[in-house]
């Protein structure tokens, strides 16, 4: 085995399809999650053990969990990046880690931490991890999957067989995902969160954003920035947000005048909610975690939403992790891929860093695939990581099933570019990840058969899932081989999920 640090995490190569004789290592791994009211890192050891012929993370130990940090900003807009590199540094310091130490991590941004100008600035506080670190650009809707991971709520809908509703209530939104079986079956975020309204220890507001102002006028105040705000006003409009949240959590449709919260589709999933997790920063409050005040409404919207959920009879599932449930790092393996399973295309395009892996659900049991339903999948896989606007290449990954007759490859194939049109369009290369025997022949199909006009680049052997991202080095001149680096997020694992549930009553947290 050769087992290096190189820009990129530790290596671990091997000869064909398995990985080397080593059977266990670790690493390093951090996550560092930026949104537009708070922020955190976690420092983790992660032992990753061989299975199956792949490296998998089987045990995580905590090094150092960082308190919450309120992101600070330079004005409205500009998260102020020379004091969040203060606190990163000093988490650094806190954690009695050097940078040149991590393996590997991920940085997720969320809200206005997304925003370019944001982005490039925080990007830069990163720049000694570059290549190491996956950064995660997360909209409404992969906020919303991800926290539905991190909570547990997910895989608790597996495991113990529960629709499984999480409510992830942060400092300017609300996401909410169900959970059935496994899967994802439900999304929306809506305009609902604790710091609408922020105000400073004497109780004098300091800033009220738009929907903050609608919540103050329906609840019949008149507040503004210099003006004292009272407790009686802030469990006012925590019950008006609460009343919002209450519709959602029963699934009744909303009003033609609550459209406007919306900043997804509302849910068109019907069925009976089992159990809730909440998560985000108000959930502190709500599984009584945390007593402090940090000027918003925080405590108010927690108590009034608790108390109407006790009111319908939900039950609450605690999650595994609640302001934290996000990404807790990135494991990292290598393999190296035997130079016949593979083809690329242009070679001038290797390598290829950080590359997101899309999954779509596609039916490649049928004898006939239908070229509609592949594009259909590719398309609503796209809209899932937020990958719609061609910008950024990622790769297809999937399990063939059947045959490899001209005309179910042609079918699929073609349903793929359909759905890709905009990348292609654009000169995203076409990457192919299989996990059964048949990378070169569907690469040379799109070369040969399709004329395709964009770089391809088709491997197999390799098992990925969404929220992994790939790494594709340069093709090894002795062997014709390709090093492919897999990059998981990291969410809590299955072995601390449904411990706490009781299919029972609610019982008080309080």
């Amino acid at each position: 085995m050769d087992d290096s640090d190189e820009e990129g995490g530790r290596v671990v190569f091997a000869e064909r399809l398995n990985l080397a004789s080593a059977e266990k290592t670790s690493l390093i791994s951090v996550g560092v999650d930026i949104g537009s009211s708070t922020s955190h890192m976690v420092f983790s050891r992660l032992r990753m053990e061989q299975r199956d012929g792949q490296y998998l993370a089987v045990e995580r130990e905590v090094i150092y969990d960082s308190d919450i940090f309120l992101t600070p900003y330079k004005n409205q807009k500009t998260i102020d990046s020379e004091k969040l590199g203060e606190f990163i540094s000093g988490q650094y310091a806190s954690a009695q880690i050097r940078s040149d130490e991590v393996d590997t991590g991920a940085i997720i941004l969320t809200g206005l931490a997304v925003r370019k100008q944001n982005a490039r600035a925080i990007g830069e506080l990163f720049a000694l991890e570059t290549g190491k670190f996956v950064s995660v650009s997360a909209g409404d809707q992969m906020e919303a999957t991800m926290a539905a991971l991190g909570s547990g709520a997910l895989v608790n809908s597996r495991e113990i067989g529960v629709n499984v509703m999480n409510v992830d209530i942060g400092g300017g939104t609300t996401k909410i995902a169900i959970c059935a079986n496994g899967k994802i079956v439900g999304l929306t975020a809506v305009d609902i969160g604790a710091r609408l309204i922020v105000f400073d220890k004497n109780e004098v507001i300091t800033k009220v954003e738009e929907m903050g102002r609608f919540f103050v006028r329906e609840a019949g105040l008149n507040l503004s920035p210099g003006k004292v705000i009272k407790t009686a006003d802030c469990e006012k409009i925590a019950e008006c947000m609460a009343i919002r949240l209450e519709e959602i959590i029963a699934l009744r449709a909303p009003s033609s005048k609550d459209e406007f919260l919306y900043r997804m589709k509302p849910i068109d999933w019907r069925g009976e909610i089992d159990a809730l997790t909440f998560s985000g920063g108000v959930s502190e409050f709500i599984y009584d975690y945390e007593e402090r005040n940090f000027g918003d409404l925080g405590p108010f919207l927690a108590r009034a939403i608790y108390r109407r959920v006790e009111q319908t009879g939900y039950r609450i599932m605690p999650p595994v992790e609640n302001i934290r449930a996000t990404v807790v790092g990135a494991s990292q393996y290598t393999i190296q891929l035997t130079g016949t399973t593979i083809i690329v295309t242009d070679e001038t395009l290797l390598p290829l860093r950080n590359i997101p892996v899309i999954k779509p659900t596609f039916n490649l049991d049928q004898s006939e695939i239908i070229q509609k339903n592949i594009s259909e999948a590719v398309i609503d896989g796209l809209h899932r990581l937020e990958q719609t606007d061609g910008k950024q290449p990622f790769a297809i990954c999937f399990d063939w099933l059947g045959s490899a007759s001209y005309k179910r490859i042609e079918s699929f194939l073609s349903g793929v570019v359909t759905g890709l049109a905009k990348h292609l369009k654009n000169s995203q290369p076409l990457i192919l990840v299989c996990e059964g025997d048949i990378g070169k022949t569907l690469g040379t199909h799109a070369e040969e058969e399709m004329s395709l006009k964009v770089p391809i680049i088709s491997v197999d052997g390799i098992t990925l899932q969404e929220f992994d991202y790939i790494d594709i080095g340069n093709v090894m001149i002795a062997s014709g081989a390709v090093p492919v680096v897999i990059k998981s997020l990291l969410f809590p694992g299955d072995n601390e999920l449904g411990q706490n549930f009781k299919k029972s009553p609610m019982e008080k947290i309080n």
